[in-house]
C-alpha cells in the first residue's frame, strides 16, 4: 500500500433507528447497540474492525523500522514515583528488557545500586500485571503495594518485608489507587477501599471510597471502618498520619476544584473541620505542632499557609509563602526546610525555605522540564524527586542544601546500547486564541529541522481536570522529531498551566474554550509557515481524545489526520458508564436541562455530519479500560465511517486492544505496537 487512495472500505455496520427524547429534543443514537461490549454482535464487529485496521496498518511503509525504534525509545531507563522512608529511597523503574516497571530500593544516604524488591512479571508470569501504587512504612522496613492485571487498575494490596523480600500474608482486594497511612511503628495502617462488587448495584461500583484500619496479620474483612462521611458517592478520600501517630488528615476531593480537609486527633477522637464546602483545592501535612500546606483559597495560583494543629480551621491559616506568578503545586517538609514545587507556564521550579517560610533560595534544576514525586526526609535535610523533559527520560535526583545529584544511575541498566538524542530543540511560544486570550505552546523539533509549510507537524493538548501539560519524556515526541517533523504541545484552558482560573475557564459551561484554544494553535502553526493543513495531524487521549474529537467535528478542514485514544465522545451518555460520574463536576450533568445544552452543543458523536470529508482518523481503545468505556470509540468509529465522504483516501479506523486498559500498566511490547500503528498511520497520511 503506497498511497492512501488504496484503502479498502470498512466492514459494514448495522444502523438502528434509536431516538431519545431528551429535555424536549430528539437525539438520534443509531449505534447504541455497540455500547454492550459483552454481546456477540459487538465482539464480532470489533473483531472485523481490528482485522480491517491491521490489514491497512501492517503494510504502511516503514512500519517495522518505526516499531523497532520505538521499542528502543520506550525501553530507555526511567525512575519515577520516588519516596524516601528511613534510610531508604524507593522508586518505580524500568530499563532494558523489563516490560513493566519494577519497585526498587536503594540507600538514601550514600549513592548505591538499586535492588529490585517487586517484579510483577516474575511474581505472576503475566506480562500485563503492573504495580499500580506503593507506600513504604515510615522506617522503610515494610512496603504496601497494589497489583492489577489487564490494565483494569482494580488493585489488590500486598505487603512486603523489604529486607528479606518476604511477602506477608496480608491481601486486600478493591484497593484501586489506594491511599495508605502507616502508623509510626509500621504495625498497622489506614487505607482506602471500595465496596465488594456484589455488595452494591452495578451503577454504584467504582464509587464509595471509604477509609479502613488494618492491623498486620488481620483478615481484611475484620478491618474497622474509619471514615465514611462522604458528601456523595463520587468523593475521593486520601488519608495521612502524622509522624508521631497522633493526627490523622483526611483530604476529600469532589471534582478537581474542591478539596475538604479534616483533622482527627487519634488520642481523643476530636474532629476539626479545616475547610469544607468551599471551592478551593488544599493539601496539608502535619509538621510538629503545625499544619502546613498549599491552598487556592483566596489565591488562584496557590499560597503556602500554616496553622497550629490545635486551631487548624481556615480562619487561622497564616500565609508563609504568598501567591506569585508561579502556580504552587506542592510543599514538602524536610528536617530543616520547606521545599516548594511550582510551575510557570508548565515549566517546573523548585524553591527552598526555612520551616517558617523565611530564607528563600531557588534550587537550580537540570534544565527546562517537569519535576514530580518530590519526597522529603523528616530525619535529614534531604529530598528526592524525578525530573524529565521531552527527550530526557525521568531520572531520580537527590537534593541537599546547595546541591542536587543524579541518584538513579540509570545508564548502567540500559541494555539498548543507544541513548536518546541530544540535538532536540524545545521552544515555548505564545499565540492568541479566538477570544484574544494568550496561550503558551511548546514546539519540539530536531535541531536540523527548519520549519516550512511543507514540514509535517503533530499537535497535541489536554485541557482538563487541572492537569498541566509540562515537558515530559515521550518516545512519540522523539520519533516524530527524528522523522524531521515538529511536535507541538498546546497548554490550553482547562489545565492548570496558569492556575485555577485557567482550569475553570475550560470546564463545564466554558469547555468550548478548550476546543477554541486548540483550533487556534493549529491555525497559528499554519499562519506562521511552520506547516500546512495537509501536513498537520492532531492527537490526544482520554479528555484529550474528547478534545481531538470535538476539533475534527467542528473544524474538519483543519488537519489531514487525527489519532483519538481512549476517548470520551458521547457526552450525553458518558455518565452511565464505569466511574464517569466522577467527572460530572468537570463536564456537567446531561440529566440537567441547562447542562445538557452545554454538552449537546459539542458532543463529538452528535456533531458528525453526513457527507463531510473528515480527516483520516485512528481511534484506539482497550477492552479492559475501567475508566473510559470503549463504547465511545466504537460508536464514534461507526458514525464517522458512515458519514465521511472521503473514506477511501482518509480512512476511519478502529483499534481495540485486548488485555489492556486506559494506559496504566500497559507493557512496553503493547505500547510499542500501538504507538507504531498510531505514528505509522499519521506519518503515512502526512506523507513523511
Amino acid at each position: 500500500m503506497a498511497t492512501p487512495s488504496a484503502v479498502p472500505p470498512p466492514p459494514p455496520t448495522r444502523r438502528d433507528d434509536v431516538v431519545d427524547l431528551l429535555h424536549g429534543r430528539e437525539v438520534a443514537d443509531p449505534y447504541r447497540w455497540l455500547e454492550d461490549g459483552s454481546s456477540e454482535a459487538t465482539r464480532s464487529w470489533v473483531e472485523a474492525q481490528n482485522a480491517h485496521t491491521s490489514r491497512i496498518l501492517s503494510v504502511v511503509p516503514g512500519r517495522d523500522a518505526l516499531h523497532q525504534r520505538l521499542v528502543t525509545l520506550l525501553r530507555a531507563g526511567s525512575s519515577v514515583a520516588c519516596m524516601v522512608a528511613g534510610d531508604r529511597v524507593f522508586s518505580l523503574e524500568r530499563w532494558g528488557r523489563h516490560d513493566q516497571a519494577v519497585l526498587v530500593v536503594r540507600p538514601a544516604k550514600a549513592r548505591g545500586l538499586a535492588r529490585t524488591i517487586v517484579d510483577p512479571h516474575r511474581l505472576t508470569g503475566d506480562p500485563t500485571t503492573a504495580i499500580d501504587w506503593y507506600h513504604p512504612s515510615p522506617d522503610g522496613r515494610l512496603v504496601a503495594y497494589g497489583l492489577s492485571s489487564g490494565g483494569d487498575e482494580r488493585s489488590t494490596l500486598h505487603v512486603l518485608d523489604v529486607e528479606t523480600g518476604k511477602r506477608l500474608a496480608d491481601r486486600i482486594p478493591n484497593t484501586r489507587a489506594a491511599s495508605i497511612a502507616w502508623t509510626p511503628d509500621g504495625q498497622a495502617f489506614a487505607y482506602t477501599r471500595y465496596p465488594e462488587p456484589h455488595t452494591v448495584p452495578d451503577e454504584e461500583q467504582g464509587y464509595w471510597r471509604k477509609v479502613y484500619w488494618h492491623r498486620l496479620g488481620q483478615h481484611w474483612r475484620q478491618d474497622e471502618l474509619v471514615w465514611d462521611k462522604l458528601p456523595d458517592k463520587t468523593a475521593w478520600t486520601n488519608v495521612a498520619i502524622s509522624r508521631d501517630g497522633r493526627w490523622m488528615l483526611l483530604h476529600v476531593s469532589l471534582g478537581w476544584s474542591r478539596v475538604d480537609v479534616h483533622l482527627i486527633d487519634r488520642s481523643t477522637g476530636a474532629h476539626t473541620v479545616m475547610i469544607e464546602g468551599v471551592e478551593a483545592v488544599s493539601s496539608f501535612t502535619v509538621v510538629g505542632d503545625q499544619v502546613i500546606g498549599v491552598t487556592t483559597l483566596d489565591a488562584d495560583r496557590g499560597r503556602v499557609v500554616s496553622a497550629p494543629v490545635a486551631a487548624a480551621w481556615q480562619d487561622h491559616w497564616c500565609t508563609i509563602v504568598p501567591e506569585s506568578d508561579h502556580v504552587l503545586e506542592a510543599v514538602v517538609p524536610t528536617a530543616d526546610s520547606l521545599l516548594v514545587l511550582s510551575s510557570r507556564s508548565a515549566v517546573s521550579y523548585l524553591d527552598r525555605y526555612r520551616l517558617d517560610g523565611t530564607g528563600h533560595e531557588p534550587v537550580e534544576l537540570p534544565g527546562i522540564g517537569s519535576l514530580a514525586g518530590l519526597s522529603g526526609s523528616r530525619d535529614r535535610d534531604e529530598a528526592f524527586f524525578s525530573f524529565t523533559s521531552f527527550a530526557l527520560p525521568p531520572t531520580m535526583y537527590r537534593w541537599r542544601p546547595g546541591t542536587i545529584q543524579d541518584w538513579s544511575r540509570l545508564r548502567q541498566y540500559d541494555g539498548s546500547g543507544e541513548e536518546t538524542p541530544r540535538d532536540i530543540v524545545v521552544e515555548q511560544v505564545r499565540y492568541e486564541s479566538t477570544d484574544g486570550t494568550p496561550v503558551t505552546m511548546f514546539l519540539i523539533r530536531a535541531a536540523q529541522t527548519i520549519p516550512s509549510p511543507d514540514t509535517a507537524c503533530i499537535l497535541t493538548g489536554y485541557g482538563g481536570f487541572s492537569i498541566t501539560m509540562g515537558p515530559a519524556y515521550s518516545a512519540a515526541v522523539v520519533a516524530v522529531c527524528e522523522r524531521g517533523a515538529i511536535y507541538a504541545v498546546a497548554n490550553i484552558r482547562g489545565g492548570a498551566e496558569e492556575g485555577e482560573a485557567w482550569h475553570r475557564a475550560g470546564m463545564r459551561e466554558h469547555k468550548q474554550r478548550s476546543f477554541d484554544d486548540f483550533a487556534a494553535a493549529a491555525r497559528w502553526l499554519v499562519a506562521e509557515g511552520m506547516t500546512s493543513p495537509e501536513r498537520l495531524a492532531i492527537r490526544g487521549g482520554s479528555n484529550g481524545g474528547l478534545l481531538v474529537g470535538a476539533t475534527i467535528t467542528q473544524h474538519p478542514e483543519l488537519c489531514r489526520a487525527a489519532q483519538i485514544a481512549v476517548p470520551l465522545l458521547d457526552m450525553l451518555r458518558y455518565h452511565h458508564f464505569l466511574i464517569a460520574r466522577l467527572w460530572i463536576p468537570e463536564y456537567g450533568d446531561p440529566d440537567l436541562p441547562e447542562e445538557f445544552e452545554w454538552l449537546h452543543a459539542y458532543s463529538p458523536y452528535h456533531r458528525v455530519v453526513d457527507g463531510t470529508c473528515y480527516p483520516a482518523v485512528l481511534l484506539t481503545t482497550a477492552e479492559g479500560d475501567s475508566r473510559v468505556d470503549p463504547m465511545h470509540a466504537r460508536k464514534m468509529a461507526a458514525r464517522l465511517q458512515a458519514a465521511t465522504s472521503c473514506g477511501t483516501e482518509r480512512p476511519i479506523l478502529l483499534r481495540e486492544e485486548r488485555e489492556a486498559g486506559h494506559g496504566q500498566g500497559k507493557p512496553v511490547s503493547k505500547q510499542a505496537e500501538e504507538l507504531a500503528d498510531a505514528l505509522g498511520f499519521l506519518f503515512w497520511q502526512l506523507g513523511t
